[in-house]
Order: C-alpha cells, then sequence, then structure tokens
C-alpha cells in the first residue's frame, strides 16, 4: 500500500528545508507618473506661421481668386476675433508699407454694425472712407472679393454698370480690390467683411487675405 504523508508532517533530520522564495518588494516612492520622453505626446505646434517681407502677388484669374477666397473658411468669428484680426493687419501693414497711411475696417454683413476701424497712420482722407463704404457694398451684393469682381470686368466700370443695370446707382459699388468677405464654418453666407482702403489695390487685396490665413492657421495652432 501507499501511504500518503499529510502536508504537514514533520521534516525527516537531516533533510534540509526549502525556503519559499522572496518576494520582491516595489519601492512606490520611485514610480513616476511621467511616462520616458519618448513615448510622451508630442505638444501641437502653436506658434504662428512666420510673415513674409512682402506680400504674395494677387491672383488675376477668376478661377484662382475664388480659389483662394474659398479656403478662407473660419472656425469661427466674434467681435474679439474681430479685434484681434484688425490689430494684426493693423501692425502687418505698418511693417510693410510705414509710409503709405490705410484704413482698416471690419463690420458685420447683414447689419453694418462696426466691429473694427482704425488708420494705421496719419494722413488719411475723408476719401478712404467713402471707398471702404463702396468696397463694402460690393461684397455684400455679390458675395465675393471686390478684388474678384474688377477682374471678372478688367477694371471696366463702365462695363459693370451696364451688366447689372446700376444706373445712377453705380457710383455706390467699387470693383477695386480690398474688400474680402468673412465666411465662418457651418455658416451659410457672409458673416462679416474686412476691408482695406489706402495702398495699391492688389496690395488691399492681399494684405487682408494673408491675414485671414494667418488667423485661421492660429486658430487651428490653438486647437491642436
Amino acid at each position: 500500500m501507499i501511504s500518503l504523508l499529510p502536508t504537514n508532517s514533520p521534516t525527516k533530520p537531516g533533510t534540509k528545508t526549502k525556503r519559499p522564495a522572496a518576494h520582491h518588494q516595489i519601492n512606490l516612492d520611485n514610480i513616476t507618473a511621467n511616462p520616458p520622453s519618448n513615448l510622451q505626446p508630442q505638444q501641437p505646434n502653436t506658434t504662428p506661421p512666420v510673415m513674409a517681407d512682402s506680400l504674395a502677388a494677387a491672383p488675376q484669374d477668376l478661377e484662382s481668386i475664388k480659389s483662394q477666397t474659398a479656403a478662407l473658411l473660419l472656425p469661427h468669428f466674434t467681435a474679439n476675433d474681430a479685434f484681434t484680426l484688425g490689430c494684426s493687419l493693423r501692425t502687418r501693414i505698418q511693417s510693410l508699407y510705414p509710409n503709405t497711411p490705410a484704413v482698416i475696417n471690419i463690420t458685420h454683413s447683414n447689419t453694418d454694425s462696426l466691429l473694427f476701424h482704425c488708420a494705421t497712420g496719419s494722413g488719411i482722407q475723408p476719401d478712404n472712407d467713402i471707398w471702404v463704404a463702396r468696397k463694402r457694398r460690393t461684397v455684400k451684393r455679390w458675395g465675393v472679393s471686390s478684388w474678384f469682381m474688377g477682374r471678372k470686368f478688367n477694371g471696366d466700370e463702365e462695363e459693370f454698370k451696364r451688366k447689372y443695370a446700376l444706373g445712377e446707382t453705380a457710383g455706390e459699388y467699387a470693383i477695386h480690390g480690398g474688400a474680402v468677405p468673412v465666411r465662418v464654418k457651418g455658416v451659410e453666407g457672409t458673416v462679416a467683411v474686412v476691408i482695406v482702403s489706402g495702398l495699391k489695390q492688389d496690395e488691399d487685396h492681399m494684405v487682408v487675405v494673408e491675414g485671414l490665413e494667418r488667423f485661421i492657421a492660429e486658430c487651428e495652432g490653438r486647437k491642436g
């Protein structure tokens, strides 16, 4: 017969007793909540894009102008955003054209409520505000930049007048560059109009476009 000894039976004399394996203790004080640097998530780059020392050339053909302005789709546009954009445009114009004063104007497109208005330097004339109003009306009525309308008619104001049967009201509109519609994602139509008057018309247009591009890039950097 095979007899089974109980597990707690005494050990025979001379037999070595096996000790249980030692448990390694972990010092919790040495544990850090931060993973190794190579495993940490990359932080988004919130540095705004560096602005060039000069403006890019304004597009001349209508399809390129359409594509350019269609890309200017903002994530949001509040009164604070208008102020930020306006100040950025002022700094940019002062840097590029320190001796050429210009007017910067931003308004709601539906009510003409003023969001931002300033001069970049001394020498502004009342006529600048007339041009601002004329450019704004063009954007509000046709929903495109005033630069687009100017290229559409090759600067021919008489043809522009006949095309839309403007008659005596033609002087209320301007087909010179400098007014750009502001559009926001998920919102139908134009939200606001950004206008610059005082530089050459292609410069008026491009300084606004590049300002909006920079604003969008900064918003995306903060969101990322």
